[in-house]
């Protein structure tokens, strides 16, 4: 009788402990279940690449793994989770996108020293998706600010995709300026006033263009012009400028939640599936450039590899903190430029 009580005591005591230290899916064998939140056009590949990491977690551990997605405007999502969306992981447009998030708590400083690349795992260009014949001609970014011309892109105030739009063309200005800052200017202003709809994300830009019908030109991510493309071929065709800019969405774990609810280590592996041979092909087959140099040259036919590409770290931006703070800020130059 001893022994009975002093088991059953051993299992209420224990257990518990067992369930904080594993995490309550490990320690039960259940359905493991994370949040990925997301922006606006990685729908297709997290798709694919969800199927294929809860395969790979089901061979591996033996329990289920199910991944809710989230997507919308990245600096909308970001601040979702600022407000308490209780994402395990989030996989942004930008890197100051999670730096918003880190600076509230929710994720500990270092997070792009913790994966490889800079945290990010996949990036992307800038390209023009026009329709078929490109009946205006738009070659470069030069042709956007011409009369005449009606550009869809997102508002960079709430979409990533947008900023990088932006800073492609101010980086193509500013070389054909030699860094004359009033001219940089009013060639953004003229371009911008070109702008027929600023959607809050990229999807709603490509809904508003191949599906609504609307303007001469989509500033897209190049993996949603792809996309487009494989969809409605025979309509649209895709100009890749001369200059574009290196987009690098990155990862993180959300740290605070990982921890309440027992879901770092699916959470890291999840994202470090990513950088596996099967993670970059995944990336590869739905248009996203493999930061992993072997797998990109076997898509050396889908992609321009010569295309001239800026990075947000150049000079001329000087990395997330500063372009933001200068251009996207409330009061920055777009505000003074799109108000005007």
């Amino acid at each position: 009788m001893k022994k009975i009580i002093f088991a059953l005591f051993a299992i209420f005591v224990f257990l518990p402990a067992l369930v904080l230290l594993v995490g309550p899916d490990a320690a039960w064998g259940g359905t493991v279940e994370i949040v990925n939140v997301s922006y606006d056009p990685t729908r297709e590949l997290y798709e694919a690449f969800n199927r294929q990491f809860a395969a790979y977690w089901k061979e591996k551990t033996g329990a289920e793994v199910v991944v809710t997605q989230s997507h919308g405007g990245s600096g909308s999502q970001a601040r979702s989770v600022i407000e308490g969306n209780k994402a395990d992981v989030v996989t942004l447009a930008l890197a100051y996108d999670i730096t918003a998030i880190e600076k509230s708590g929710l994720i500990k400083p270092g997070w792009q020293a913790e994966f490889q690349k800079n945290s990010a795992p996949y990036t992307s260009i800038i390209v023009f998706l026009v329709r078929k014949g490109n009946p205006k001609g738009l070659k470069d970014w030069g042709d956007l600010a011409k009369p005449g011309v009606g550009i869809i892109t997102p508002n960079p105030k709430t979409s990533g995709g947008a900023r990088w739009n932006y800073l492609a063309a101010w980086a193509y200005a500013d070389r054909l300026y030699g860094g004359d800052a009033g001219k940089v200017k009013k060639f953004i202003g003229d371009l911008f006033a070109n702008v027929l709809v600023l959607d809050s994300g990229a999807r709603g830009s490509t809904t508003t263009f191949v599906e609504n019908g609307q303007g001469d030109v989509l500033l897209a991510w190049e993996n949603e012009a792809y996309l487009s493309l494989k969809e409605h071929g025979d309509a649209f065709e895709i100009v890749t400028p001369p200059l574009s800019i290196l987009a690098e969405p990155p990862v993180a774990i959300v740290d605070d939640n990982v921890d309440e609810k027992g879901t770092r280590e699916v959470a890291r592996a999840y994202l470090e599936y990513l950088y596996t041979d099967v993670g970059q092909k995944i990336a590869g087959d739905n248009f996203y450039r493999p930061t992993n140099p072997d797998i990109l040259a076997q898509y050396s036919k889908t992609f321009d590899l010569a295309v001239n590409l800026i990075t947000i770290d150049d000079p001329l931006f000087g990395g997330w903190d500063r372009a933001q703070t200068y251009h996207f800020s409330d009061g920055g130059i777009f505000d003074q430029i799109y108000e005007k």
